[in-house]
Parts: C-alpha cells; structure tokens; sequence
C-alpha cells in the first residue's frame, strides 16, 4: 500500500468481563442434564429399535430386516461383478503362505487316495466322482492373485489347478435342462458348505485348485483339493472340495447362516 492509502487499524474487540462463578455453574448443569435427556432418549431409541428386531422373522440365521440389508449389499455386488473383470495379478515373489484361519470340514483325517471329488448331476438324478488325477489331467493354471479375508487382512498367494469353467466343459454335468443358476459345494464330512451364482463359478479365475506356492496343498490348506475365487472373500473358498451341486435357487452357505453376506464379493 502507498502512503496515499494506509492500512486501516482493526479496533480492539471488548473482553467481555467475567460471568460469576454461580451463573457458569448453573449453565454447565443445564448442559448436562440436556446431553443427558438427548442421550438417554438416543439409547432408549436404539433400545427399542433392537427389540423390534428381535421380534422379526428369521431369514437365514438372522432377523430378515438385517438379511435384507446383506442382500442389498449382495446386490450391489454383483452388479459390480463382470465376467470380463479380473482380480489383479501380482509377481511370484511378492507369494507367501496365508494364514491357516479356520478348521471347520477339516477335522476329518485325510485319505489321500481314498479322497474321490463327488458331483450330483443336475436333473439326471446321478452322480460322478472324479479322482485327483482327473482334475490334474485338465489344462493346468498358475495365478498369483490375494486371498482376502473378512476379518481385514490380505495375503499375496500363487495357486494352480484347473478351471472350473473347464471342468465342466469337459465333463458336462449341468447342462441336462439347461443352466443352472447356482452351485453349491461341501467338504466330505458336510461341515462346511458354500454358494455361489454360476457367473462366478465359471469366471476364469475360479479354480479347483490343487497347487499353493508352487507345493501340493498341506491338509491344512484344504489338500488334495480346493476352491479359489478371487474376486470373492476368503469364507468362500471352500478348502477340501468334497461335493459339488447344481440348483436353481441359493444352496445354504455356512457364513451366510451366521449373518454374513451370502455373496461376500469385494
């Protein structure tokens, strides 16, 4: 600025003098017993919106107004989800062993060459079994891609075996009255099953994988054989394949039972 235009001088604002110490007292009290009314009043809402649902019906394991939030989200999920989209590939050296996280449908000793892959005909009342030779017997592919569990963590890991996809190509089960909207898989002993809508059992990344890091898989890991899809949570990679089912309306899944999304795709 020129001396023709000085900088005005902003006045000093008045310090507002001192309230008593009574009157701060009495206004901090009526804050108090405010937050607490809006508080208290917020908890008995909360309350009675939880006994509210506690009356509802049950729809899979859970109050159907919080199915029918999963659900949604399902939806959205499988909007998102494209046959043409792929999960991202990383290189072989960032590959590690996961964690081992849950044991349900591994309790059973394995009996590797006894182990035979069951899968129930859809709409021809048959079954088929198929031995670990035959599923080595398909194109083999390799993938490194992260095995994402719910609970939050990830783990960059290089896994090989067969296409579902090709599985069935080349053994036509599911195709007798058309295609089926769903398949469903259990481990031998039933205690852990899975779902899941065809358009991902025949992505190109859904393997019936046999191979981890290069190694057979340890029983720990779901040895002679299991089920890797990308693109969906960890609850969904079913580990020691043991049947396999076609249907048209959602087969059970053991998460999903347990309040989870039945879809549990990211």
């Amino acid at each position: 600025m020129t001396d023709d235009h000085p900088i005005p001088v902003q006045p000093e604002r008045p310090v507002p003098p001192l309230r008593p110490e009574g009157e701060v007292l009495a206004e901090a009290q009526r804050r108090s017993r405010r937050s607490f009314i809006v508080l208290g009043l917020a908890g008995l809402a909360g309350l009675g919106g939880w006994r509210w649902l506690a009356t509802q019906p049950n729809d899979s394991g859970i109050s159907r107004p919080l199915r029918q939030v999963l659900d949604a989200n399902g939806q959205l999920s499988s909007a998102y989800y494209k046959e043409t989209r792929l999960a991202p590939e990383f290189a072989r050296s960032r590959a590690r062993t996961p964690r081992v996280n849950g044991k349900v449908g591994l309790k059973q000793e394995l009996d590797a060459a006894a182990w035979r892959l069951r899968v129930e005909g859809y709409g021809t009342g048959r079954a088929q079994e198929f031995t670990l030779a035959d599923i080595q017997a398909l194109p083999r592919v390799e993938m490194i891609t992260e095995l994402k569990c719910i609970e939050g963590w990830s783990t960059v890991v290089r896994w090989a075996g067969a296409r579902f996809s090709d599985f069935l190509a080349q053994y036509p089960l599911a195709g007798t009255k058309g295609q089926p909207q769903f398949v469903g898989m259990r481990t031998p002993d039933e205690a852990y099953y899975v779902g899941l809508e065809m358009a991902s059992a025949l992505h190109p990344q859904t393997l019936l994988c046999y191979e981890m890091n290069g190694k057979p898989l340890t029983a720990a890991h779901g040895a002679p054989l299991r089920l890797v899809t990308p693109l969906k949570y960890g609850t969904k990679h079913l580990k020691r394949l043991g049947t396999i089912a076609f249907a048209d309306t959602r087969p059970k899944d053991y998460w999903a039972e347990l309040g989870y999304d039945w879809d549990s795709g990211h």
